[in-house]
């Protein structure tokens, strides 16, 4: 088994913004009648108080969803080193600013007026808690590791997991 190790406030807002950042795209969770809906979707940003930023059209079935309730559940993951699950809560907002600050150019695939577009809205998901898994070291080591422990038929687990607590 690797390591656990749980980390609160600063230290798992430094973690959510290391594994988010490098991953970028989740699947976005919301409820609807009991049940959990997801799609993927791409965090624009990760703020300094771990806070994840979406840009969504306002008319979509997610926004809907958030307005009826709000607590969402954020799954990312890249292949076989980085995971990374987030509970939170959503709020939705029209601020012209904070949408320009977060528009892309790859954001008109879906919204083709672009950033003035009337139908954006941004999402703001504040984390409560959640857990992570990731490898101790760099992919080079792992996939060494991964490769020595096949070969073996020794046991080279190199992850670190642990419960957030924001």
């Amino acid at each position: 088994m690797g390591d656990y190790k749980e980390l609160r406030d600063d230290a798992a807002v430094d973690k959510i913004k290391d594994l988010a950042e490098d991953i970028k795209t989740c699947l976005f969770c919301t409820y609807k009648e009991g049940k959990i809906n997801s799609r993927p979707m791409a965090a624009q940003k990760i703020d300094d108080e771990g806070n994840l930023w979406f840009l969504s059209d306002k008319t979509s079935e997610k926004n809907v969803e958030i307005i009826q309730n709000p607590t969402v559940e954020l799954f990312f993951s890249a292949p076989h080193d980085q995971f990374l699950t987030l509970h939170g809560t959503a709020s939705i907002t029209y601020d012209r600013e904070i949408i320009k600050e977060l528009f892309t150019p790859i954001v008109k695939v879906w919204m083709p007026e672009g950033v003035d577009d009337p139908n954006l809205s941004a999402i703001k998901v504040v984390p409560k808690d959640g857990y992570y898994w990731n490898n101790k070291h760099n992919k080079i080591v792992a996939v060494a590791k991964m490769t020595t422990s096949f070969i073996t038929g020794k046991t080279m687990d190199d992850g670190i997991e642990g419960d957030l607590k924001l």
